[in-house]
C-alpha cells in the first residue's frame, strides 16, 4: 500500500467511526430493545477489539522500549497518572453522581486507544511512538487499572480489584499477545488482511456502546448533556497537558503531538465495558460517550497541528530515536 492509499485508509477510518458510532447510539437510544442483549457479550467485544489490535504489533514495537526508553517511560507513567487525576478533578467539577464519576475514573485509568495511532499518523506525529506507548500500556493495564481504581474510586463504591485484573488479563492481555504471536508466524498472511482489522476493531467497540448506550436510554435522557460536556473537558484537559509533558521535556514535535494524543485518547470501548460489568449500568456512560468524543476531537486535532510545520529541530530528530 503506498504512502497516499495508507493515508487515503486512515483518514476514512477516522472519519468513518465516529460517523458509526453516532449513528448506531441514535438508534439504539430511538429503539433499545433489540440492542440490550448486546451487554451479555461485552467480554467478546473487548476481545474482538484488543485480539485485532494485537494481529497490528510486531517485535520492533516492543523493541522500540529499549533504544527510546525516555520518551516512552514518560508517556506511559503521564497517561496512568495525568488521566485518572484529570478524571477525578472533572468529576468533581461537575458535580457528577457517583455512578458517573467512577465511569469517568475508569475511562481515566484504561490503557491508550488504538484509534490513537492512526491520529498520530494523520497528525504528522511520531507514529512509532504512539505505536508503542499503546502497546506498553495495554500490556501493563492489568495491574495498573485495577490499581488505581483501587486508590481512587473512594471508599463510598465498592471495587473487586482481582476480578478487574482477572478480566483485563483475559480480555486485554490474552487477545494481544495471541495476535502479535500469530503476526509473528503468520506475518504474510496478516498484512494481507491488515486493511480490515480497524474495521473490526469499530464493529467490536459498536457492540459495546450501542449496548451501553440502550441499557441508559431513560438515563441518557437525564444526564446525558453532563456527560458529553464532563467527556470532552477531560479529554482536551487530557491532550493539552499530554502536549505540555513533551514540551516539559524537550522533546521533538512530532512527538509532543503523540504525547498529547496518547495521553489524551483513552480505550474508550474497554472503559465502557469494563464500568458496565464491575459498576453500574450508567457508570458505562462516560466510556460510551468517549468511543464517539474521542474520534472527533481527534478528527479537530489532526485539522489543527496537521498542516502546521514541524520545526527545524523536530524535522531533523524525527527520523533520529530519542535518548535517555
Amino acid at each position: 500500500m503506498s504512502k497516499t492509499e495508507e493515508g487515503r485508509s486512515a483518514a476514512i477510518i477516522i472519519y468513518a467511526f465516529p460517523t458509526f458510532i453516532l449513528l448506531g447510539a441514535i438508534i439504539a437510544f430511538i429503539f433499545p430493545e433489540p440492542f440490550i442483549p448486546l451487554t451479555n457479550y461485552i467480554n467478546i467485544f473487548l476481545t474482538i477489539i484488543m485480539f485485532t489490535m494485537g494481529l497490528t504489533l510486531t517485535v520492533p514495537d516492543f523493541q522500540m522500549v529499549l533504544k527510546r526508553p525516555l520518551p516512552i517511560l514518560i508517556g506511559v507513567v503521564a497517561q496512568f497518572v495525568i488521566m485518572p487525576f484529570l478524571a477525578i478533578v472533572v468529576a468533581k467539577m461537575f458535580n457528577l453522581n457517583p455512578a458517573l464519576a467512577v465511569g469517568l475514573l475508569m475511562l481515566g485509568s484504561v490503557p491508550g486507544g488504538t484509534s490513537s495511532n492512526v491520529i498520530a499518523f494523520l497528525a504528522r506525529g511520531d507514529v512509532a511512538l504512539s505505536v508503542t506507548m499503546t502497546s506498553v500500556s495495554t500490556i501493563v493495564s492489568p495491574i495498573m487499572t485495577p490499581f488505581l481504581m483501587l486508590m481512587l474510586a473512594g471508599t463510598e463504591t465498592a471495587v473487586d480489584g482481582g476480578g478487574m485484573a482477572w478480566t483485563l488479563v483475559q480480555t486485554v492481555l490474552l487477545p494481544v499477545i495471541i495476535g502479535l504471536v500469530l503476526r509473528v508466524f503468520l506475518n504474510k498472511w496478516i498484512d494481507k488482511i491488515l486493511p480490515i482489522l480497524p474495521y473490526l476493531s469499530i464493529l467490536g467497540i459498536g457492540g459495546v456502546v450501542f449496548g451501553a448506550v440502550a441499557a441508559n436510554a431513560e438515563r441518557l435522557v437525564s444526564v446525558g448533556l453532563i456527560v458529553f460536556v464532563a467527556v470532552i473537558v477531560h479529554n482536551v484537559l487530557g491532550y493539552v497537558v499530554g502536549y505540555l509533558t513533551g514540551r516539559v521535556f524537550k522533546f521533538p514535535e512530532a512527538a509532543n503531538r503523540t504525547m498529547a494524543i496518547e495521553i489524551g485518547t483513552q480505550s474508550a470501548g474497554l472503559a465502557s465495558g469494563m464500568a458496565g460489568r464491575f459498576f453500574t449500568p450508567e457508570a458505562a456512560l462516560p466510556g460510551a460517550v468517549a468511543a464517539l468524543v474521542h474520534n472527533i476531537t481527534g478528527a479537530v486535532y489532526v485539522g489543527l497541528v496537521r498542516n502546521r510545520p514541524l520545526t527545524k529541530a523536530s524535522r531533523k530528530k524525527e527520523s533520529v530515536a530519542v535518548s535517555s
